[in-house]
């Protein structure tokens, strides 16, 4: 990319070019309109984001880049000069433990420093990260060591444990304490903090490689790039709202793209300070008081987080926040308006995907319809395309625009050309989700394609019947699914866990049914409810629809639970 400066064409640094993109959303950060019809992704010949950006802007930054608070009060705190050095210390190290370009390093930590430093030696190095979560089983390892080809191993001394009995010729690096045949982190500070990359890095080289949950197959391998991720989250950090100098929280577990997406890049790219409280089990109050005292200024958390922090008190917590942001399932209404009637901020939708950076959300300083994930991301062109696949429909599902494809697109599933068409097709990234758009072209969340179902002819959306049963204060979580019905073909049923405190009884039922009957339209509602002690989930925290389902299917056949209840039960209301 060419520019003039002082009547002298030149060429400008990958940097510069960054920073331009960078700064033109952040000027814009509330003007929707120019901000969506003015940016344009940035273009590299080359381009390393730790190396031409990161350490760019670190040099001599003593801001705080990291603020770790451990469950016992214990504070970690690094500047970006300091992560800067470590993980050149780092890339050294491991270049000398014979990692390079395109090596793949599979990272299973908690939330520890470690993890920050690996990700930037990394993608300094040209290596491929494959992030996982300490949830995982050996079985679950085995499938990565295997598929994803990994060269080596990092991760502590509890995540140790389960590389045991898994052979292989990968080597292993232990975070935190010493293991025969494991060598130990600590030895990269002793390093020199000069690091020489082997070579200029293309912007289309590996960079991250995801296995997805796997809430319907075994998991996909989502490969992203140098650009798709770090570029691509320039539109995650316009949806956040971050700017230089925020203090900002991502309750998010190590391992999934989320905490990529909103804990490394987004706040990075702002300048931002990425804050994280370390805990064994969430506490609500916990939170809210720490969220008060640390003086937090952007706030991300799924809607199970922000269920539970609506139960509290929000007056009662003097609170610094500017932004607050959910995502990971839709965002439900009566929460949105709890939440700006407690501390007159407006909690905003987002929706992406481990394939996507934001595709769609809620903006600073835009109007706001409860319900509405908001409305298409600065690079991402949306459409919501019929069922034979033509776009411009009014629900259908959402697809991205190929011509131009976005940078926050993955480059593809990994050894796998047969699954990426199918997903992008006729100049379409189609991401399995459905959708209506208004006149105004904000987007509402419908489900899943394959959570989507009919009842008596009409189309049912399990998430639109959950929303309505979580207002009540009994319910803390509850799935829809089908169950069959000989007459009107399946009829919605309600797999229900209820907060703390509250049992399951008939009478329990019969509320719930009274409460749903002011709630929704006769066709809408629900007929049946079993209440449950848990919800099946993948391992990343979403409910497996698709495991209720299938065990409904079988259901006419078994007799009813003495926790299951029907409408038909209470011929009275």
């Amino acid at each position: 990319m060419e520019t003039r400066a002082k009547g002298v064409w030149r060429t400008m640094t990958p940097t510069e070019i960054f920073i331009k993109a960078r700064n033109f959303l952040i000027d814009n950060r509330e003007d929707y309109d120019a901000a969506y019809a003015g940016f344009s992704w940035p273009r590299f010949e080359s381009f390393n984001w730790a190396l031409d950006w990161f350490d760019v802007y670190a040099s001599g930054n003593d801001r705080t880049a990291l603020w770790i608070v451990d469950e016992d009060g214990q504070e970690t705190k690094l500047s970006f000069a300091e992560l800067a050095r470590r993980s050149s210390k780092l890339a050294v190290f491991l270049q000398k433990q014979g990692v390079g370009r395109g090596d793949r390093i599979l990272v299973m930590l908690p939330n520890a420093p470690a993890i920050w430093e690996v990700m930037l030696a990394s993608i300094k190095l040209g290596s491929v990260i494959i992030p996982a979560t300490t949830l995982l089983t050996p079985e679950n390892l085995r499938d990565r060591l295997d598929r994803g080809h990994v060269r080596l191993v990092i991760t502590d001394a509890h995540g140790s444990e389960k590389f045991e009995r898994l052979e292989g010729t990968f080597g292993k690096i232990i975070a935190g304490g010493r293991r025969d045949g494991w060598i130990p982190y600590q030895d990269a500070l002793s390093e020199s903090g000069v690091f020489t990359p082997a070579g200029r890095t293309s912007p289309d080289d590996p960079m991250m490689l995801y296995f997805t949950s796997g809430t319907t197959s075994k998991p996909k391998l989502v490969l992203h790039t140098h650009q798709s991720y770090p570029v691509g989250h320039l539109s995650t950090m316009y949806w956040i709202g971050l700017k230089e100098g925020d203090i900002h929280w991502n309750i998010s577990s190590p391992g999934w793209a989320k905490h990529a997406w909103s804990s490394f890049f987004a706040p990075w790219n702002a300048g931002a300070t990425v804050f994280i409280l370390n805990y064994g089990r969430f506490e609500a109050k916990r939170a809210l008081q720490m969220i008060s005292d640390k003086g937090i200024t952007s706030l991300c958390a799924p809607p199970t987080v922000w269920r539970l922090l609506f139960r509290e008190d929000l007056t009662s917590y003097p609170v610094k926040l500017r932004e607050l942001v959910g995502a990971g399932e839709p965002m439900n209404p009566e929460i949105i308006d709890g939440v700006r009637k407690a501390w007159g901020i407006t909690l905003r939708d987002g929706y992406g995907q481990t394939e996507t950076t934001a595709q769609v959300g809620n903006s600073p300083g835009q109007p706001v319809k409860p319900g509405s994930m908001g409305r298409p991301m600065p690079g991402y062109t949306v459409t919501l395309l019929d069922i034979d696949g033509k776009p411009g429909a009014r629900e259908g599902e959402i697809a991205l625009g190929l011509s131009p494809r976005p940078t926050g697109l993955m480059a593809g599933y990994l050894d796998d050309p047969e699954k990426t068409d199918g997903v992008m097709k006729g100049g379409f990234y189609r991401t399995g989700d459905v959708a209506t758009v208004d006149d105004d072209g904000y987007l509402w969340y419908v489900g899943r394609a394959d959570d989507v179902f009919k009842s008596s002819d009409y189309r049912i959306s399990p998430f639109e019947l959950e929303s309505a049963l979580i207002e009540h204060a009994a319910v803390l979580e509850a799935a829809v699914v089908p169950s069959p019905d000989p007459v009107r073909l399946s009829v919605p049923k309600a797999y229900v866990m209820l907060a703390a405190g509250m049992a399951p009884s008939r009478e329990m039922a019969r509320e719930l049914f009274g409460f749903l009957r002011g709630r929704l339209a006769p066709y809408m509602r629900i007929r049946r409810i079993e209440f449950v002690d848990e919800l099946p989930k993948t391992i990343s925290g979403k409910i497996r629809r698709l495991e209720l389902r299938r065990a409904e299917q079988g259901r006419p056949q078994q007799p009813r639970s003495d926790r299951e209840f029907w409408e038909t039960d209470f011929p009275d209301l």
